[in-house]
């Protein structure tokens, strides 16, 4: 197993104590970056993590009684880059259709040696391709080895990057399906996986029970109003079922043979929706930092059903934005606010 790269050692620093570098939207749009390159990125935090290095604090949660809205907020250090940030999340009309809801997330960095800011940023894109690459790498350490055939749930934001993330560290893959309910959406699947994989086409299903018997890899990327619950009994053993936002139901995770985490806590916290009827979730079998760098095990057996809980972690936020921020410095993009003057 090959390890991510160290973070570089001679990474431009910023130098003004009164300026904050702002980062559009548009601003990272234009930014390109390899899926090995993002994969590796965000390998390189978990590790760092594991190794003591790094800090990523459990992550605080408000929302109403009614549930029409939450918000995250997130703080952490990445220990190879000596960056500090905090990450902000809030997404409203979560008792609306996908068109009506409103979600803005934004990253602030600052640079630890000098004490100085990095930048702020919009982080749609960061988790965009980091989520992505996060359930790239449960495949590829947690999925039994022989894995051929995958299913994603979902076509929004996680969904239309699942599968070139997935070839990305499972090359072998030679049956790929999707499950979606919005043609616009399964279009632009269509269009991401061809762009990067143009040799590489995906399967439509619509008998969601059959292809869930038939995957060795599900990712179930789909918002809250889908139609989609994969039951436990549908899977058949071996089976990796990779929960990033919705289209798993509980029993996938209350009868799987093994739990895995990003993290425990922070799934005790964001997957509530997945508690039994005692409103509780079982234990994590190992987390996932632990099992990239080889001190637990993902799998350990070739007929285990896997559950693995992909919450995004700060670190490889931060160290996915610092690279975005690193790279948008080094072209001059973005403005320069006087925010403390």
């Amino acid at each position: 197993m090959t390890h991510a790269p160290a973070a570089p050692t001679d990474i431009p620093r910023s130098g003004d104590d009164t300026h904050l570098r702002i980062l559009s939207t548009s601003d990272l749009a234009g930014i390109e970056i390899s899926l090995a390159d993002v994969v590796s990125t965000v390998e390189g935090a978990y590790r760092t993590l594991h190794d003591g290095l790094s800090d990523n604090p459990r992550k605080l949660t408000v929302k109403p009684p009614d549930g029409h809205s939450v918000s995250y907020a997130m703080l952490g250090r990445d220990g190879s880059r000596d960056v500090v940030a905090i990450k902000t999340s809030y997404k409203h009309g979560l008792d609306k259709g996908r068109t009506q809801q409103h979600y803005y997330t934004a990253l602030t960095l600052y640079d630890d040696i000098t004490g100085l800011p990095v930048a702020m940023m919009d982080c749609s894109r960061i988790g965009s391709l980091r989520t992505p690459a996060v359930s790239a790498l449960l495949a590829r350490e947690c999925a039994v080895s022989g894995a051929r055939s995958a299913l994603v749930i979902g076509t929004g934001t996680q969904g239309r990057l699942a599968l070139p993330f997935l070839l990305t560290t499972r090359p072998d893959l030679d049956r790929l399906m999707l499950f979606g309910t919005h043609p616009e959406g399964i279009a632009a699947v269509r269009a991401q996986l061809r762009a990067h994989f143009p040799d590489r086409d995906v399967e439509i299903v619509t008998d969601l029970r059959h292809a869930a018997a038939d995957a060795d890899i599900i990712l179930a990327t789909a918002g809250s109003h889908t139609p989609a619950a994969v039951e436990a009994d549908w899977l058949k053993p071996g089976t990796l079922s990779v929960l990033v936002g919705h289209g798993l139901a509980p029993s996938a995770l209350h009868r799987a043979d093994r739990v895995v985490a990003t993290s425990e806590a922070q799934m005790n916290v964001t997957g509530t929706d997945m508690a039994d009827a005692e409103g509780e979730l079982p234990a994590v079998d190992a987390e996932f930092p632990p099992v990239l760098a080889g001190t637990a095990a993902g799998r350990t057996g070739d007929t285990e059903r896997i559950f693995a809980y992909n919450s995004g972690l700060v670190v490889t936020d931060i160290a996915l934005g610092h690279r975005f921020s690193q790279l948008a410095i080094a072209q001059g993009l973005g403005i320069e606010v006087p925010l403390w003057q």
